[in-house]
């Protein structure tokens, strides 16, 4: 299977090379990419160094422009596809139908990738997206049980990534609407979710507050740590009762079901954190690395050694091994 690393500026991408990435994903640095954060992403003369370098080393680099236009504003957007297939990436991820649509027209020999912003989960979408907009792979969003993900591949003519290590965000629902509402800032057509300028924390008494916009996420006692303020990762009260309603703090890694993946017929994994340091790339990326080499040359890929890189040193395989219907 590809393993496709993320890259949030060109030390990163380098890292990711060096660890043995297969492929880099990265963004510009606006609102094309869904994140979009100060300090990350790549101006188009970084983009360009990167491939070179990339290609130097046999990896291959894909474009993620994977939020939605504004409306009157389309050309940002446009300018992002036709500055990727000009510098010569390898494949653009893409959400948006227009967008899509844009890009078969425009650039007909360019490599489509459907984003798992547009949610594609089940096979008449996925024609859908083949039929329509020639895509050829579809990032599965992170819903689907190895189960239902062998079925599907079966049944449709499109390459399948999924998700590997990292956040569980599933991205097309409600929980980035309700990050708009308390910042004013979309996750899915902005690219920022919980961004920093809206993030506060507060002292009270023996216990930390961690705030976003207006709304208290969390409240932390001396004997926790204090995460970052994602909202769908914060403790409510709900029927007299607090707790993480959406999303436990938790990293996917599914490093103890790879051999499962690749008999479920999946292309290529997909590795998120795009606002990490290299340093997580370099450990993550060579974990991974050294998991596939394992099983290619016949043995048991033994899990890696990334629990203090997980979210609340606390990892799943989601719902890759779903019991409920």
């Amino acid at each position: 299977m590809e393993l496709v690393c993320p890259a949030g500026t060109p030390a990163s991408l380098r890292a990711a090379v060096e660890a043995g990435a297969d492929v880099v994903y990265c963004g510009f640095r606006d609102a094309t990419n869904a994140r979009n954060f100060p300090g990350l992403n790549f101006s188009r003369p970084e983009l360009a160094e990167a491939v070179t370098f990339a290609h130097k080393h046999g990896v291959h680099v894909y474009l993620a422009c994977n939020t939605y236009p504004h409306a009157g504003s389309e050309d940002i957007w446009h300018k992002a596809v036709d500055d990727a297939v000009a510098i010569g990436v390898d494949a653009v991820i893409l959400a948006d139908i227009g967008l899509l649509r844009y890009a078969r027209d425009k650039h007909p020999d360019a490599r489509l990738h459907l984003s798992v912003q547009a949610s594609a989960s089940n096979e008449e979408a996925i024609r859908f997206y083949h039929r329509e907009f020639g895509v050829r792979r579809v990032v599965l969003p992170r819903v689907l049980s190895l189960e239902e993900i062998r079925m599907l591949n079966r049944r449709i003519s499109v390459e399948t990534e999924v998700f590997a290590f990292g956040g569980m965000c599933v991205m097309a629902e409600g929980r980035c609407s309700l990050s708009s509402y308390a910042t004013g800032e979309s996750p899915n057509m902005n690219g920022v979710c919980s961004p920093a300028a809206h993030v506060h924390y507060e002292e009270r008494g023996d216990s930390t507050v961690s705030r976003l916009g207006n709304f208290t996420i969390n409240v932390y006692g001396n004997d926790e740590k204090v995460g970052y303020p994602t909202l769908c990762k914060g403790r409510f009260r709900a029927m007299d009762k607090a707790g993480y309603l959406f999303e436990e703090p938790t990293s996917l890694d599914v490093t103890a079901i790879l051999p499962e993946l690749a008999d479920a017929g999946v292309t290529a994994l997909k590795i998120e954190g795009r606002q990490r340091g290299k340093a997580y790339i370099s450990q993550v990326v060579g974990a991974f690395r050294a998991s596939l080499d394992r099983i290619a040359n016949g043995q048991t890929g033994a899990r890696g050694n990334l629990a203090a890189l997980s979210e609340g040193q606390a990892d799943t395989t989601g719902a890759y091994r779903r019991s409920w219907q």
